[in-house]
């Protein structure tokens, strides 16, 4: 398969380079120049603006099951097309084949979910104190909306504001990741031939801060939603925030893991290695900070480093491969950074800890032990594959150190004790917490944090919430 043609889609149209700025995009495994992004102009930008704008009009008034027949085609077409999809992403992300096929079909369901829910936004009538009055709530579409997301999960991510704007009634202009465009490309022609108005959906590329700063800024955009990193979401949101624009903001983690002497062991350990090194632990709610009861450590530590050790590195399109490349160059040395802090610091790398020699962004899976709680790696989200493992005593002690930092997205625990599980289930402070499984990330669930790890959710009930407006009519007869 060769790499498919990159473009923008603005009001129903798909535009190549017709001599705008163009980025090379890489394959991370290869270093090989595969495709050639289009950037938007400030003319390309205003477009999209007006053609959300445009199409808002009519696409606020259309039935809900109209809506749920788009998506339903959308999630149909997905699981048609999921093996192109997630070849291409390998092609410019880099995470392993089945993962990148196993994201798009997963996110069929994402749209399938949208299409059920946005039949249900249903408002109420109060009963009033004077039986010549009439009380209702209406939930109307809050406008166009204007989305940001990242690379890590090209279509995740993109799928998940896409189909609740759509569902809602609302107009978009998304920005999606310049590194990884191949899926948010496929995924605006997914919604093209489901039969989208032209100007529901718009596709943009470019420098990040200029494209949504003029995004934001934009009196027409009424609803801000980004998924990203701390920093960027801060600004971002502040920005709106000055405007008086609503916003979800799904940000960074540094998500706990903790061990408990009564866990199943050989479960955690089965159950955590891969969902650790899943994309090159380049996941927001990866598992980073590991606390293991002393009476299991000696155990959980020798299986999870054998088990770790076995993983097969290299290209995500190899049949045999269990994890990828980093999916930028500059990831590496970020990685190695921690990694040379911990030594410093006198812990001890377990396996891994360095760089793979040769072509692509590889960097072997890590395991840290005996770190302090001062340590990057501790503090900081790694955001690839390396995490940190520590001893803990009692529950009380580490529900204090794993609440310690400023993030709240997702939090783990492994117990037999229903006493422990309670106690980490309603002591942790994390938007998301799963106890013995990993139960995350499902389209009827909720997902986002607390904390500096955002505001808001995606998927769940909850999912329409940022995208209507809440309008109180009441009348006399």
């Amino acid at each position: 398969m060769t790499y498919p043609q990159l473009s923008l889609y603005i009001d129903g149209e798909f535009i190549q380079g017709g001599g705008r700025r163009e980025q090379d995009i890489v394959n991370p495994a290869t270093h090989e120049v595969i495709g050639k992004l289009p950037h938007a102009t400030r003319e390309d930008l205003d477009r999209a603006l007006a053609a959300a704008a445009r199409a808002f009009q009519s696409w606020k008034k259309t039935s809900p099951t109209e809506r749920s027949k788009v998506l339903r085609k959308v999630a149909e077409l997905a699981r048609e097309r999921a093996q192109d999809i997630g070849r291409a992403m390998t092609m410019d992300q880099g995470k392993p084949l089945a993962e990148s096929v196993g994201e798009v079909v997963a996110c069929s369901e994402h749209a399938e979910w949208h299409a059920e829910e946005c039949r249900r936004i249903y408002g109420r009538v109060i009963p009033a104190r004077n039986d010549s009055v009439r009380q209702m709530v209406l939930r109307e579409p809050v406008g166009v909306c204007a989305a940001f997301t990242p690379w890590n999960f090209p279509f995740n991510q993109a799928i998940r504001k896409v189909a609740a704007a759509v569902g809602a009634g609302c107009t978009i202009v998304l920005k999606g990741p310049e590194d990884t465009p191949s899926a948010v490309v496929a995924l605006a022609q997914l919604f093209h031939d489901a039969g989208l108005p032209a100007g529901v959906l718009n596709l943009v590329w470019g420098v990040p801060a200029e494209v949504s700063e003029h995004l934001i800024e934009s009196p027409i955009v009424r609803k801000i939603s980004f998924t990203g990193s701390v920093p960027v979401g801060k600004m971002l949101a502040a920005k709106a925030a000055g405007l008086m624009k609503r916003s979800t903001m799904e940000l960074g983690g540094h998500a706990p893991v903790i061990i408990c002497d009564d866990a199943d062991i050989a479960l955690a350990v089965k159950t955590l290695v891969p969902y650790k090194f899943r994309n090159a632990g380049q996941v927001c709610v990866s598992p980073t900070r590991f606390y293991v009861q002393e009476g299991a450590y000696e155990r959980f530590v020798a299986g999870f480093v054998e088990k770790t050790q076995a993983l097969k590195v290299g290209d995500g399109l190899l049949p045999d491969t269990k994890m990828g490349p980093l999916a930028q160059a500059r990831r590496v040395g970020a990685v190695a950074a921690f990694v040379e802090d911990a030594r410093e610091r006198g812990a001890t790398v377990l396996t891994g800890g360095a760089p793979i020699p040769g072509v692509g962004n590889f960097f072997s899976p890590t395991v840290i032990a005996d770190l302090p709680e001062d340590a990057r790696l501790m503090t900081e989200e790694p955001f690839g594959p390396v995490l940190g493992i520590a001893r803990f005593k009692t529950i009380d002690e580490v529900l204090a150190r794993a609440n310690s930092l400023p993030f709240g997205l997702a939090a783990y625990a492994f117990t037999g004790s229903n006493r422990n599980a309670h106690a980490l289930s309603t002591g942790l402070e994390a938007g998301m917490v799963t106890i013995n499984h990993l139960g995350l990330a499902l389209a009827e669930t909720p997902f986002g944090g607390i904390k500096d790890s955002g505001i808001g959710s995606e998927g769940g009930t909850e999912t329409f919430d940022g995208y209507l407006n809440t309008k109180f009519v009441t009348q006399m007869n």
